[in-house]
């Protein structure tokens, strides 16, 4: 019998976190985080079912849901084997309705919704094929690979047969680095110990808590208010020592002129990049920025919404770490676009994963980076956030601050059904006692 995509089942899932502030930011101080949840349900006997997200920290989350409705046409009825025999020509059609590409194009909520789509379908593909999702794309060969990139708009900075030469250019050596990745894990660093929202005792003992743990990369968030920046920073040089990597994130609150001037004061603790330090939208004034606090490198890439923005930041050299995000972009096949641009211009990958579900996607995606692409762990570590991951099948696993590989199949962001009906919003029972809670005399 040939499988198909019977259904589309799209759901609003909220986590309350901002009753401990965990993720707080200068621009977000009280955060929800939060996923619309997609499930591409099959007439499989065995119930193969595809497991996709995008990330969101609370109200509006509701209209990712409504978008992913405004797509389940383009997905329902189709037959599995169509979808994973040629997944760019899947998301060529599902980006490019061209009365959907209106309210777009490639980016806003609509994008939001095919990235869960998109990842959702090869979460299928890799469950079906019974190989975690790292695993899928490193058995792929480099032609298999760039037939699922859409070069559209970015043929002046990268070509099809560019992304083949650099894929080829690491094939015969990928054996042994997925043995190292299976011995040692890919190397993480964590963002747990920094939220804005954090009183400065729990942030020492965090702090000392990631150093039990083996992390030597420790981000904290800035932007609030620069003499509490300056304060926390000097909080967190004395906990991690002067060897140890300092990342800050200022989350887009400073104008480029303001950002230039924060750094110069901050740039005394040493930190190795600032992330978000304006408008992620603003191409030049972050290749201002990055010329004006160098030798500290500029990160951003989260709020980035399509590969487009990527080759602009690589071509004008704005960033030195290259943030990739794959519920942002339009799911794995757009991630790939910018993983083989980055190899071009030399920039590290470092993925933005601070949300949920996040961790446990772009592990598989950092994994193939190393593995497939850029053959090069300098200057490349994967974000890490210690929380929600209880509420995941197969959560991610450190060892000794490294990302230890996935063995089970798919993308690991399929949640547990009692954690779906738990935190379904708004009626699930979480949502529930809280409005109860908040009524109560």
């Amino acid at each position: 019998m040939s499988v198909r995509i019977t259904d589309v089942v799209a759901r609003d899932i909220r986590f309350p976190t901002s009753r401990s502030l965990a993720g707080s930011d200068a621009m977000n101080p009280e955060p929800d985080y939060s996923a619309a949840y997609v499930v591409l349900e099959t007439d499989s006997p065995e119930r193969l079912e595809g497991h996709g997200l995008t990330f969101t920290i609370g109200r509006g989350n509701e209209l990712c849901v409504a978008a992913i409705g405004a797509l389940r046409p383009f997905v329902v009825g189709r037959r599995l084997a169509d979808v994973t025999a040629d997944m760019g020509a899947f998301w060529d059609e599902i980006t490019g309705d061209s009365q959907l590409r209106w309210i777009g194009p490639e980016k806003g909520v609509i994008h939001l919704a095919t990235a869960a789509i998109v990842n959702a379908a090869w979460d299928l593909r890799a469950k079906a094929a019974g190989k975690p999702l790292w695993k899928l794309l490193v058995d792929m060969t480099p032609e298999e690979l760039v037939r699922c990139v859409s070069f559209r708009y970015i043929t002046d900075a990268l070509g099809p047969e560019e992304a083949l030469e650099i894929l080829r250019r690491s094939a015969p050596t990928r054996g042994a680095r997925e043995r190292e990745m299976r011995a040692h894990g890919f190397p993480a660093y964590t963002t747990s110990a920094g939220w804005l929202g954090y009183s400065d005792a729990k942030l020492r003992r965090l702090c000392r808590e990631g150093l039990a743990r083996g992390f030597s990369h420790f981000k904290m968030k800035v932007g609030a208010n620069l003499d509490d920046d300056i304060r926390r920073a000097q909080l967190l040089r004395e906990e991690i020592g002067a060897h140890r990597r300092l990342m800050m994130d200022a989350n887009q609150v400073w104008d480029v002129d303001q950002a230039i001037a924060s750094m110069q004061r901050l740039a005394a603790f040493d930190p190795w990049w600032i992330e978000e330090p304006t408008s992620p939208d603003d191409i030049l004034g972050h290749a201002a920025i990055a010329r004006a606090i160098a030798p500290i490198g500029v990160a951003t890439g989260e709020h980035a919404h399509n590969r487009v923005m990527f080759k602009q930041l690589f071509q004008t050299g704005a960033i030195r770490f290259c943030q990739v995000d794959g519920a942002r972009l339009g799911g794995v096949n757009e991630v790939l676009a910018v993983l083989l641009m980055a190899a071009k211009f030399g920039v590290p990958v470092c993925p933005h994963t601070g949300g949920v579900g996040l961790p446990e996607i772009m592990q598989h995606l950092s994994l193939f980076d190393y593995i497939c692409v850029s053959a090069s762990l300098e200057d490349r570590v994967l974000e890490h956030v210690d929380h929600l991951h209880e509420h995941f099948v197969d959560p991610v696993v450190i060892e000794a601050g490294r990302y230890m590989p996935p063995g089970a199949a798919g993308c690991s962001v399929t949640l547990r059904p009692e954690s779906l009906e738990r935190f379904e919003f708004p009626f699930g029972e979480a949502w529930v006692r809280q409005r109860q809670a908040s009524v109560m005399p």
